[in-house]
């Protein structure tokens, strides 16, 4: 009970400064740092893919192989399968800034994909394919982890 105050009040009467919880939830809390992060991320590793899309149809000797692998195609089908992933992870990324579930879902398996064109794409670009292969991992982390499932 709190210390009464002159006008029949109580002093106390919320918790101490510094005491109250962190909120959390859908609106706040932590795990939306990791999704608001996530998208930042998508977006700007989408338009990325984009620019290197476009670089890789637009000429060819932008790129040089390093060296022969099994896995190799055309460096113009390369730019067009790069320009189309980098629209739809763009457009994946505006969808987590809207909160959408399906975004959230599509963004984990867009990033996984990623993950493996980028590791064909090694060949071309290696240091540049082992750094977006890194980014693409901490965004599946990201997705996972701050995921929250409603208890209603």
């Amino acid at each position: 009970m709190g210390q009464p105050t002159p006008t029949g009040g109580n002093w106390n009467t919320g918790p101490a400064p510094g005491t109250t919880p962190l909120p959390s939830g859908d609106s706040q809390g932590a795990g939306n740092v990791g999704t608001l992060f996530a998208a930042v991320l998508l977006l700007v590793t989408g338009c990325l893919a984009v620019f290197q899309g476009i670089a890789a149809i637009a000429k060819d000797d932008v790129y040089a192989r390093v060296g022969n692998y099994v896995f190799e195609f055309d460096l113009t089908t390369w730019g067009w399968i790069h320009l189309i992933v980098g629209i739809i992870v763009i457009l994946t990324g505006v969808g987590l800034f809207a909160g959408s579930n399906l975004a959230r879902g599509a963004g984990i398996a867009l990033a996984g994909i990623s993950v493996i064109l980028n590791f064909m794409w090694l060949p071309y670009q290696p240091w540049w394919s082992i750094i977006i292969i890194a980014i693409d991992v901490f965004i599946i982390w990201a997705l996972c982890t701050s995921w929250t499932h409603a208890t209603d």
